[in-house]
């Protein structure tokens, strides 16, 4: 591989691992009880949840964790043998085009039961859905395999 397209490959990683690493602390944020950016728990809940209540403190950290793990995963943080973060990436990368594809075909709540809120459904299909995918895209190509 030219050290041009090692540079696009990195840069794609990194790139999923940034946003991966905003969520992540959004969802921490989420689990101490902050709101932002939403003006209180019950716009939160319905916009992101889909549901009435916000889900607890150890629900938002367990996907907080999992975010980061990914994130790890997408940059390519040399925690583990080579091959076995390729295949992390691409776990990532499916469990995330998994994801966007029941948003895509409005069923989400199949994963999330609850989850079906006119707002939620509007931003699933506006922002979650096509969010996941570019996420899966990027942590798929960082492999260096496209």
């Amino acid at each position: 591989m030219f050290v041009c397209e090692q540079r696009k490959v990195r840069a794609r990683g990194y790139g999923a691992a940034i946003v991966m690493g905003g969520i992540a602390g959004l969802h921490v944020a989420w689990g101490g009880g902050s709101t932002f950016p939403f003006r209180d728990a019950a716009t939160l809940a319905d916009t992101v949840v889909g549901q009435v209540s916000v889900p607890n403190r150890l629900a938002c950290n367990t996907v907080a964790g999992a975010l980061v793990a990914a994130a790890a995963l997408a940059a390519d943080v040399p925690l583990g043998p080579r091959r076995l973060r390729q295949f992390g990436r691409i776990g990532v990368a499916t469990v995330l085009a998994g994801r966007g594809a029941l948003g895509l075909f409005g069923a989400t709540e199949k994963v999330s039961p609850g989850s079906n809120s006119p707002r939620f459904r509007r931003m699933d299909r506006r922002f979650y859905t096509p969010l996941c995918f570019s996420l899966a895209a990027a942590t798929a190509t960082a492999t260096g395999w496209d």
